[in-house]
C-alpha cells in the first residue's frame, strides 16, 4: 500500500480576493492621476502701488485712418523706417538705448506695428507698444 501519496495535500491560493483589490488600486490611481495635473505652475503675480510707465524718448502713434506720426509731426509711410532710424540715432548721442513707444489704435495693421518693432530693435532701441 502506498499511503503517503494519498496523504500529500496540494496547497492552493485562493486570488478572488487579491483581484479585487487590485481592481481598485488600479481605479484609484487612474482617478488620482487625472485630478493632480503636474505641468500647471502657479505663480503669483506681482502687484505694485505706483503706476510706474517706461520713460518717453520717441513716440510712434498710428490712427484709425492708417497715418503715421513720430511724436507729433505727420510721417510719410514710404519714408517711415529711415525717419525712424534717425530719431533713434539722434536719441542714441545722448541716451545708451532710447525707448520707442508705439500708441496704435485698434484698427491698425499689426503687421505694421511688428515692422516698426523689428526697426526699433534692430536700431538698438527697446519698445514698448500701447495698444488703444
Amino acid at each position: 500500500m502506498n499511503l503517503r501519496n494519498r496523504l500529500r495535500s496540494h496547497p492552493e491560493l485562493h486570488a478572488g480576493a487579491l483581484n479585487d483589490i487590485l481592481f481598485i488600486l488600479l481605479f484609484f490611481f487612474l482617478i488620482v492621476s487625472t485630478i493632480a495635473n503636474p505641468n500647471i505652475v502657479k505663480v503669483n503675480n506681482p502687484s505694485g502701488k505706483k503706476d510706474t510707465k517706461a520713460k518717453q524718448h520717441i513716440t510712434v502713434s498710428i490712427d484709425n485712418n492708417q497715418q503715421y506720426f513720430i511724436g507729433t509731426k505727420k510721417a510719410d509711410p514710404a519714408l517711415f523706417d529711415t525717419l525712424l532710424k534717425a530719431e533713434i540715432y539722434k536719441f542714441k548721442q545722448t541716451i545708451d538705448t532710447p525707448v520707442v513707444v508705439i500708441n496704435a489704435d485698434t484698427v491698425a495693421y499689426w503687421g505694421e506695428i511688428f515692422r516698426i518693432m523689428r526697426v526699433s530693435k534692430a536700431t538698438g532701441a527697446k519698445v514698448v507698444a500701447n495698444v488703444k
